[in-house]
């Protein structure tokens, strides 16, 4: 068996940033960017005033007192068109353009008007309440690198560096078939025998959170035939996943299904639990990953393989997010040979800790306790028993998405 980083890492080498597309800004929140956004503008475009006051030469400021004659008025996006000469000031509001000969900002709760006289026994340092020009950020420079999921913020410094549209990586496109006889839709009538399918909705919506387009196929059912129609449901999409039959018994039959419509299997088990049973491929060129039927399986190696490729496929310069430290809340007994992944509550301690707790029953069949979940308590393969208060490696899976 596989150990988990090493299929990982064969999943990963893989798949490819798929091509890049331009969308609309407004657009654009959760998409990876595909390009350097390069600023088109410097941010201020000009020496801006900080504060409402009054534009000054910090020259004719004195803490004995001095009076200035108010000789117009800059209110912001409507610059004053003369100079501010030797005892002279221009009323000013913020973001408003320091006018020629000003080179400091006299804010109003410092000054007195009375008519066009302003006095004041402040003094000022030159620059005192102005952003020069290019401040945050310069005509031409780097101010989003390619690789970025954007965030809202992003969002706000594109559209700051006079960006209206945007290069971002197209979305991939995951068809997803759930296989097995027993299974039917959600809100059907149960008869003996048979389950809802609760993995297709799962699946869909992790992908769909995590910014891919899920495709849902129809159920597959434990027939070679029916398999073999998968090759003909795939067209443009870039990912194909099942849940289910990746396993050996008699109607497991995914794999054989798939190779004789052309599938071309790269490893078949791992050392993981939940999720031994999990494939991977390709066919033709469409990457290939068979998940575990257990819907806990199916999750958690979603977790762990699907969307490290999602990210590779959008272009997110670190495909594999590191693990975070923790402490455990409870022993756990020494592991065997697969790494596993337990599912735990998340709470802090007194000393602000991150306190890991793991469920009692881990089944990979208890979707309750997954939806309860915060995280995975990683252990590896032949860990020592460990105590409460240990340190840990957690997976969050209630932060999974970021």
């Amino acid at each position: 068996m596989l150990s988990v980083p090493e299929a990982r890492k064969r999943i990963l080498d893989g798949v490819f940033p798929l091509p890049a597309e331009v969308v609309a800004l407004t657009d654009a929140c959760g998409r990876v960017s595909a390009a350097p956004v390069i600023s088109r503008l410097s941010n201020p475009p000009a020496d801006v005033s900080s504060m409402d006051g009054y534009a000054v030469r910090a020259a004719d400021l004195s803490a004995q007192g001095t009076r200035l004659t108010c000789i117009g008025s800059a209110p912001a996006g409507h610059p004053f068109a003369g100079q501010v000469g030797p005892g002279e000031c221009v009323r000013i509001f913020t973001g408003a353009v320091v006018p020629s000969g000003a080179d400091a900002i006299l804010i109003q709760e410092n000054a007195q008007a009375e008519g066009p006289s302003v006095t004041t026994t402040i003094t000022l340092a030159p620059g005192t309440y102005i952003r020069r020009k290019g401040q945050d950020f310069a005509e031409g420079q780097d101010i989003i690198p390619a690789g970025r999921r954007l965030s809202a913020r992003d969002i706000g410094l594109a559209a700051a560096a006079n960006h209206a549209w945007v290069q971002v990586t197209r979305r991939p496109r995951v068809a997803i078939a759930a296989t097995g006889d027993e299974l039917l839709l959600p809100g059907s009538g149960i008869g003996a025998g048979q389950i809802a399918n609760s993995n297709t909705p799962m699946l869909a919506a992790l992908l769909r959170a995590a910014g891919a387009e899920p495709v849902m196929l129809p159920v597959v059912r434990d027939d070679m035939a029916d398999l073999a129609t998968l090759e003909r449901m795939v067209d443009g999409v870039d990912m194909l996943l099942t849940a289910g039959g990746a396993s050996v018994g008699s109607h497991d039959l995914v794999r054989r299904g798939l190779e004789q419509v052309g599938l071309k299997t790269d490893f078949w088990k791992i050392a993981m639990r939940p999720g031994r049973p999990l494939m991977y491929g390709h066919l033709e060129r469409l990457p290939f990953i068979g998940l575990p039927g257990n819907p806990v399986a199916a999750f958690v190696c979603s977790v762990v393989f699907v969307l490290p490729a999602l990210r590779r496929m959008a272009g997110l310069a670190m495909p594999v997010m590191p693990p975070e430290h923790a402490v455990l809340g409870a022993d756990v007994p020494e592991n065997d040979r697969r790494m596993d992944h337990l599912r735990a509550r998340l709470d802090h301690d007194g000393n602000g800790r991150l306190v890991a707790t793991p469920f009692p029953v881990q089944d990979s069949a208890m979707l309750h306790v997954l939806a309860e979940s915060a995280a995975l308590v990683l252990r590896a393969p032949n860990a020592p028993p460990a105590k409460a208060g240990d340190p840990c490696e957690i997976i969050r899976i209630d932060r999974v998405l970021e």
